[in-house]
């Protein structure tokens, strides 16, 4: 059976609902495997003033288990996968507070799969999103 998540998937606008400061018009996601067995995601859009931008690729273990987060000092990522279809993932600092997270969930025909995201932006600004993403 192959693995729901991996894919390239497009950004449906309408059907997503955005924070104040983030409102893409566009956007591509890819995840694939990597040679370890951990997911690698890579995203791309467009801003809505029309920018071309690239998100940093972001790697999740879904093990259950702390990983440093890779050009962040101080942050630990937890990720798990609930079921065949969801990943979960949760930044936190050495502390234990939390600092973002959000899931990840492939419907059951896998054509689309929806996004909930929350922490802090590179400007420090808090958001909480929600986007839906169709299969390519």
């Amino acid at each position: 059976m192959q693995d729901p998540f991996i894919g390239t998937w497009e950004l449906n606008p309408g059907r997503s609902e955005f924070g104040a400061n983030h409102r893409p018009s566009a956007g591509t996601m890819t995840l694939e495997l990597t040679a370890e067995g951990h997911y690698l995601l890579t995203a791309e859009g467009v801003t809505a003033k029309g920018e071309r931008c690239r998100e940093k690729p972001t790697t999740f273990i879904p093990d259950g288990k702390e990983h440093a987060v890779a050009d962040f000092p101080g942050l630990i990522s937890v990720v798990t996968r609930p079921d065949a279809n969801r990943l979960t993932a949760e930044v936190r600092r050495e502390d234990g507070s939390v600092v973002g997270g959000g899931s990840y969930e492939v419907s059951e025909d896998g054509a689309s799969m929806t996004a909930t995201n929350f922490g802090y932006d590179t400007q420090l600004r808090q958001f909480r999103q929600k986007t839906v993403w169709e299969r390519q």
